[in-house]
């Protein structure tokens, strides 16, 4: 069922109760804006499993809280980043000032200092709050790359919903590489005209996380408590589709390299 816009945590909550009285099982909302009307709804039907993306607050025995390692990807972003930058500054434009958007920001800085600590990262958030649209505004994502290319940013990574739209359409405009983020950009049908831009993206897979619950349930062992994705489990990870990309054998074996390294528990990734 699709949300509407400006939605209360009430709506949030007779959708979610709608559902798990429909007998649905498992029950999952999308995103962080979801934790307290899953945890109330959840208490309410305490034989139907909830599932919550980007949450890890809810301490619940039918609730799974499906987090991810984001900084672990954003490392290798930031690995690209570095290797490929030709004047040492690169950008990253977060949506919303907020701690899950940190983890990427951390991520992607420790990435580019641990591969070249001569490269500059700026850095910006678009808004203090969701409300105020720094998830949804593509104008917004496009003025602030604009103004770190103008500072002489090559390479710019934005973790910003669909404002990172109006980055990628600002980096192409200005012939300079941007890093989509959560699924592959460079195969989404909005962004084709751009696509050569986009170097790579740090990508998240929510359906397998989403499935494996499902799957948990069916097979009456339901996950619960904190489930985390992360480069182990192949649920984060780098975009490979831009052959720029692809076929450059270095940039290649540093991003494996890094990879190894933070699966082994050598390199260990800040969230914040």
């Amino acid at each position: 069922i699709e949300p509407n816009d400006g939605e209360t945590n009430a709506d949030k909550e007779q959708r979610l109760s709608s559902l798990a009285k429909q007998g649905y099982n498992p029950v999952i909302g999308v995103g962080y804006a979801y934790a307290a009307a899953l945890k109330s709804t959840a208490e309410k039907y305490p034989d139907t499993t909830f599932g919550i993306v980007d949450d890890a607050t809810i301490e619940a025995d039918n609730v799974a809280d499906l987090v991810f390692n984001e900084e672990q990807a954003s490392y290798l972003a930031g690995v690209a980043a570095a290797k490929t930058t030709k004047t040492n500054t690169v950008g990253f434009v977060g949506g919303v000032d907020i701690p899950l958007i940190h983890k990427f920001q951390a991520g992607y800085e420790q990435g580019v200092k641990d591969t070249d600590p001569k490269v500059k990262v700026i850095s910006q958030y678009l808004t203090q709050t969701a409300e105020e649209g720094g998830f949804s505004s593509p104008d917004k994502g496009e003025t602030a790359a604009e103004g770190q290319i103008e500072k002489k940013a090559d390479v710019v990574f934005a973790a910003a919903g669909l404002s990172g739209q109006g980055v990628i359409e600002a980096a192409a405009a200005n012939k300079v590489w941007a890093i989509g983020v959560d699924s592959d950009q460079y195969k989404q049908d909005a962004l084709a005209e751009y696509k050569e831009w986009i170097l790579t993206s740090a990508t998240k897979d929510v359906a397998k996380a989403v499935y494996n619950l499902a799957k948990s349930v069916e097979d009456g062992k339901p996950e619960t408590g904190i489930v985390r994705g992360d480069l182990k489990s192949g649920e984060v990870g780098l975009s490979n589709s831009n052959p720029k990309f692809a076929d450059n054998a270095e940039l290649q074996e540093a991003i494996k390299t890094a990879k190894e390294k933070i699966v082994s528990g050598e390199i260990k990734v800040k969230s914040s």
